[in-house]
C-alpha cells in the first residue's frame, strides 16, 4: 500500500508518496537545514516531526510542528575562519542602541540632512532618460571623465579616464577591489591605527598579514621610525587614510614625503583612502599620488557620499596607473561588476560643481564643528585637534567609566547621546580604551540638543 501525505511550506505545496522521501529529504535539508533520519517502521524514513503514515496531517499541524522542531534545534552560526573575529560592526550596534533608547546619534558618520538638489535632480533625469540598465564595468564614460577632470584640478595630475579610473560601489568596494586584486596571501600590509574597520576585515579576506603603526594623541603624529621598522621584505603595501577617520588628523607634507621615500626605497605600494579630501579645515589636503615618484605605486580611492551628503548612493572610484588598475578591475568585475547607472550620471554632474559649492560646504561644517567642540569642552571632555573629516576624538576618562565601551553604553542609556568607542579601530583594543569619537555631520539643532543633554546629565567623577 502506498500512503499519500501533503507537505506544506510557505508558498510551497508538495504531494509526496513514500517513494519520494529522498527528494523531499533533499528539499528539507536545503531549504530549512533539517536533516532527515533513515529510521524504519512507522516513520517510513520521514523526519521525526512528521506524523505516522496512518494519518494525513493538516496543513496547520504540519507547519506548526515544523516550526517547533526548528526552534528546538537551533543551529550554530557559521562563518569562515578568516572572519571569525569580526562581529556585527560597531556602527550597527550603536545605531540600534540609539533607536532603542531614543538617543541622539552622534556616532555613525552619515548626515541627517539631504544632499544638494542639483545632484538629486540629475539622478531623477537620468532615470527618466532610461539610463537604468547595467553600466559598463569600470564606469559610465561621462563619470570617468568627470573623475579625471576633478583629479587633475585637485592634484595637477592628468590621468586616462579609460585606463586609469575605475568606478566602484562606494569607496568601501574600491578598498576591497584594491586589496583583493593586488594583495596575495601572506603579503604584509601596514595600517595606521586607529583605522576604519573595513580595512582589517578585507585584508583578512585576502589572507594578508596586518601590521600596525599607532598614531597617538594629542596630535596623532606619524612615528616615522616605527614605520621604518615595520617595513620588511614581505611588505606589499601601506594603507593611508587622510583626512583620517576617526581622529580628524591630516597627514602633513613632511609625513607624506617621509612615507613616500620609505615606499620608494622598499618598493612598497600605497593605497590611499581620501573620501574626506573636501573636508579639510586647517590645512590643504595632499594626495600621495601627487608626490614625485608616487603615482606609479599608488591607488587613490574616493567617493561621492561624504562630500555631497549622499552616503546611501554608494558611488566610489579608484585611480591608479594601468598596471595596478588591472588588478583592481579584475577584483571589481567579480565583486559587483557594475555600479548604479543613473547615480553614476548624477555623480558626473556633482563632480563638476563650482568651487563655491566646496567653499560653502567647508564653512557649514566649520560652524557645526565649533558647536560640538565648544560644547564637549564645556561638558568636561578633553578634545583633541581635528583638522579634517567630520569627526572629533575626545578623552572620556574625566567621567570615571572603565573603558570606552562602558562609557558609550552609559552615554546612550543614561544621557541619550551616541558616540563610537574607538578601541574597535585598533589591533590592540587597549590602545583606544580612553578615547571615543563624535561626529558633527548633523544639523545645528541636533548638535545643540546633544550638547544640552550632556551638560544636564553627564557628571564628572
Amino acid at each position: 500500500m502506498q500512503v499519500q501525505c501533503t507537505w506544506t511550506f510557505p508558498q510551497m505545496r508538495f504531494r509526496h508518496s513514500t517513494s519520494s522521501v529522498l527528494s523531499l529529504s533533499e528539499h528539507l535539508s536545503e531549504s530549512f537545514g533539517v536533516r532527515i533520519g533513515s529510521g524504519r517502521g512507522r516513520s517510513c524514513g520521514y523526519p521525526s516531526f512528521v506524523p505516522t503514515m496512518s494519518t494525513v496531517s493538516t496543513e496547520k499541524d504540519t507547519v506548526s510542528t515544523l516550526s517547533d522542531s526548528i526552534q528546538k534545534t537551533p543551529r550554530p552560526l557559521q562563518v569562515a575562519k578568516r572572519l571569525e573575529k569580526f562581529k556585527t560592526t560597531i556602527f550597527t550596534q550603536m545605531s540600534n542602541l540609539a533607536i532603542k533608547h531614543g538617543a541622539i546619534n552622534l556616532g555613525q558618520g552619515f548626515p541627517n540632512f539631504d544632499g544638494p538638489e542639483f545632484v538629486k535632480e540629475a539622478a531623477i533625469q537620468a532615470i527618466k532618460d532610461g539610463k537604468n540598465q547595467y553600466a559598463r564595468g569600470y564606469g559610465v564614460q561621462e563619470l570617468n571623465n568627470a573623475i579625471a577632470e576633478r583629479f587633475k584640478k585637485d592634484t595637477g595630475l592628468a590621468v586616462d579616464p579609460e585606463k586609469e579610473v575605475t568606478v566602484t560601489s562606494g569607496c568601501t568596494e574600491a578598498i576591497a577591489a584594491t586589496i583583493l586584486g593586488l594583495i596575495n596571501p601572506g603579503d604584509e600590509v601596514i595600517l595606521f591605527a586607529p583605522f576604519y574597520d573595513s580595512y582589517e576585515a578585507t585584508l583578512s579576506m585576502a589572507g594578508a598579514n596586518v601590521k600596525c603603526v599607532t598614531l597617538r594623541p594629542p596630535n596623532f603624529a606619524v612615528p616615522i621610525n616605527e614605520l621604518k621598522s615595520a617595513i620588511s621584505k614581505n611588505t606589499r603595501a601601506v594603507l593611508i587614510n587622510t583626512p583620517h577617520n576617526p581622529t580628524g588628523k591630516m597627514f602633513t607634507r613632511e609625513e607624506m614625503n617621509a612615507i613616500a621615500s620609505l615606499c620608494i626605497e622598499n618598493d612598497v605600494l600605497v593605497f590611499t583612502d581620501e573620501v574626506y579630501d573636501k573636508l579639510a579645515f586647517e590645512m590643504d589636503h595632499i594626495s600621495m599620488a601627487s608626490l614625485p615618484g608616487m603615482f606609479e605605486r599608488t591607488v587613490t580611492m574616493n567617493s561621492l557620499g561624504k562630500t555631497f551628503s549622499l552616503t546611501g548612493w554608494k558611488i566610489g572610484w579608484a585611480i591608479a596607473p594601468p598596471h595596478l588598475t588591472w588588478g583592481v578591475r579584475q577584483a571589481h568585475a567579480f565583486l559587483t561588476f557594475a555600479t548604479s547607472t543613473p547615480m553614476q550620471w548624477a555623480t558626473s554632474v556633482a563632480l563638476r560643481a563650482p568651487d563655491s559649492y566646496y567653499e560653502e560646504l567647508k564653512r557649514d561644517y566649520m560652524k557645526k564643528k565649533a558647536i560640538l567642540v565648544e560644547g564637549l569642552e564645556a561638558v568636561g571632555f578633553k578634545v583633541f585637534p581635528s583638522s579634517g573629516t567630520y569627526f572629533v576624538v575626545v578623552d572620556h576618562t574625566p567621567f570615571g567609566l572603565e573603558n570606552d565601551i562602558a562609557f558609550c553604553e552609559y552615554l546612550i542609556e543614561k544621557v541619550g547621546v551616541v558616540a563610537i568607542p574607538t578601541s574597535v579601530f585598533y589591533l590592540n583594543p587597549e590602545d583606544g580604551k580612553n578615547l571615543v569619537r563624535f561626529t558633527f555631520c548633523k544639523d545645528e539643532e541636533t548638535l545643540k540638543a546633544a550638547v544640552k543633554r550632556m551638560k544636564e546629565k553627564l557628571m564628572r567623577k
